[in-house]
């Protein structure tokens, strides 16, 4: 048997009924037994970075935050791109982890929900290799939810359930995972 394994998924737009957060709902309905995803309600609550509230200063919510990712398997970025680049709150979320052990070498899974966005998509890349995360490039997911309505969305969706492209591609993320212990 398999050892069960823990994702964090992390949002990179703050609204409730975004399509990125609706993408990581759906992934978090269809994953497999043995694999958990929480979804991270923290990074709004996060104060904005400051190297010298490092160390000792650290505030209770960004030890939280960083705790939950150390005790993940894997992470899941669903991130929107505003104004050609990564959104300020999950910009300064990551910043938080720069300079902590949580991060180096975790498995990352992108699940992007919008057939645009390469922009908000490269420099994530390079700001997560940089942070030395270990990208999951077959894990991949592309799905085209923004600019949709909700009734479209929900049908994109329940179609990508039903053909299992949503649980492959946890599947081959939860893979590399198990292939790296």
């Amino acid at each position: 048997m398999q050892r069960p394994l823990s994702l964090y998924a992390l949002c990179g737009s703050q609204r409730q009924v975004s399509t990125s957060r609706r993408l990581l709902e759906a992934l978090q309905r269809v994953s497999s037994d043995g694999v958990s995803i929480e979804i991270c309600d923290l990074i709004g609550s996060l104060p904005i970075f400051n190297p010298d509230h490092e160390g000792d200063r650290t505030p209770p919510v960004v030890e939280t935050f960083a705790a939950k990712i150390r005790d993940a398997d894997g992470l899941i970025v669903s991130c929107p791109e505003y104004a050609h680049g990564i959104p300020g709150g999950f910009k300064n979320a990551l910043d938080w982890l720069v300079s902590r052990d949580e991060v180096p070498f975790k498995p990352l899974m992108f699940a992007h929900a919008s057939y645009r966005g390469d922009l908000v998509l490269e420099q994530l890349t390079e700001v997560l290799k940089t942070m030395s995360l270990r990208i999951v490039s077959e894990a991949f997911l592309r799905v085209p939810l923004a600019g949709k309505s909700d009734e479209a969305q929900a049908s994109v969706l329940a179609e990508l359930q039903q053909s299992g492209a949503l649980r492959a591609g946890l599947d081959r993320f939860a893979q590399a995972i198990r292939a790296s212990v």
